[in-house]
């Protein structure tokens, strides 16, 4: 698995949720909404620390990642952060 975070996506994270170097987002399953992956689930993002992290990527000094225990959510996919121009947030995509 890997993650993927585009340059308008990394833009927000730092606007809206004022991230900055040193600081770690955590993408983690949330019971609720619906996914192309799972019905009742959804993806939730969050600042915190890694504690058992599966996957981390870096991108100027942030650290982007999903924990061992939320792996499953994913199904073999890849993770992608894009930004949705119209919506103003964060779209996710996964990728086989």
């Amino acid at each position: 698995m890997n993650i993927d975070i585009t340059n308008k996506a990394k833009k927000w994270f730092k606007e809206e949720m004022q991230v900055q170097s040193g600081d770690s987002v955590r993408f983690y399953v949330r019971y609720g909404g619906s996914s192309p992956l799972h019905e009742g689930f959804s993806l939730g993002v969050t600042k915190d620390e890694p504690v058992e992290p599966a996957v981390t990527v870096s991108h100027e000094g942030v650290t982007y990642f999903v924990e061992e225990k939320d792996v499953w959510y994913f199904d073999g996919h890849h993770l992608k952060v894009a930004f949705d121009d119209k919506l103003k947030e964060p779209a996710y995509e996964y990728i086989k």
